[in-house]
């Protein structure tokens, strides 16, 4: 199920608008918000499982089962040419990837990008399993190897990324985990009331996870064109994962 926050944004370095919504899915009954209620059933169980069914396994996750759908519908309504390469990036932690795991008290970034690509017709011809398997697999081929391989790299040939120039027309970049407890992040003024990412990174294609504010289910920011945001609202497969819809406005 879904709700969603509507946002201008607008960058001066980058003149076109962009509009930001705010999206959950996940488990249980109905979820109060300041402006809206929303239906909770379980949608991302049901993704879950029909991602798995479709790749005959049992090993694709949650989170890797609703970036499948997102980027299936964004991609198709965005409308690219069926050769056109597009690319889903999930920012991962490395921490526990590397051999030996840094510790606990490591305060560093450790960080990268497991990205899956596929052709516009791959990506629409195919089912959500497939998809939801491109991104299992660059998932798990994330390891010590590689984190280090781009390490050397960079240490032979330094850079500083641009953000705006890592958002190529029909590329998505994820950002942000369920599991980490972004609310229990408390300053003496109780539990955040919702939680946003900042406006700094606004792009066409990011999106932000974090744990739904009770438990139990996944919110979504995403930031993408007017157009695309209009059309997605009305996405079939999108909003069939929808079981009842309220705009949020807080």
């Amino acid at each position: 199920m879904a709700c969603f926050q509507c946002m201008d944004v607008r960058e001066e370095t980058q003149p076109a608008q962009r509009l930001r919504r705010r999206v959950s899915w996940g488990k249980g009954k109905l979820r109060e918000y300041k402006t809206g209620i929303a239906d909770y059933s379980e949608s991302i169980a049901k993704l879950k499982t029909k991602a798995n069914s479709e790749s005959n396994t049992t090993v694709i996750s949650s989170l890797q089962s609703l970036s499948a759908l997102v980027w299936r519908s964004i991609t198709r309504e965005r409308s690219p040419p069926s050769d056109q390469k597009t690319t889903f990036r999930l920012a991962a932690d490395c921490r526990s990837r590397m051999k030996p795991p840094l510790a606990e008290e490591y305060f560093g970034n450790c960080v990268h990008a497991a990205s899956a690509e596929a052709t516009t017709r791959e990506l629409l011809e195919n089912g959500i399993g497939w998809a939801a398997w491109k991104l299992h697999l660059a998932v798990t081929n994330l390891n010590d190897r590689r984190v280090l391989e781009v390490l050397e790299y960079w240490l032979y040939s330094p850079f500083i990324d641009q953000m705006g120039r890592l958002h190529e027309p029909y590329n998505l970049v994820m950002s942000g985990s369920p599991r980490f407890n972004i609310y229990g992040c408390e300053f003496g003024m109780g539990k955040a009331v919702a939680v946003r990412s900042g406006y700094d990174e606004y792009f066409d294609g990011t999106m932000w996870t974090y744990p739904g504010r009770e438990g139990g289910s996944i919110d979504l920011e995403l930031c993408l064109l007017p157009q695309t945001m209009t059309a997605l609202e009305s996405d079939e497969e999108f909003m069939n994962a929808v079981t009842e819809f309220d705009p949020l406005l807080f």
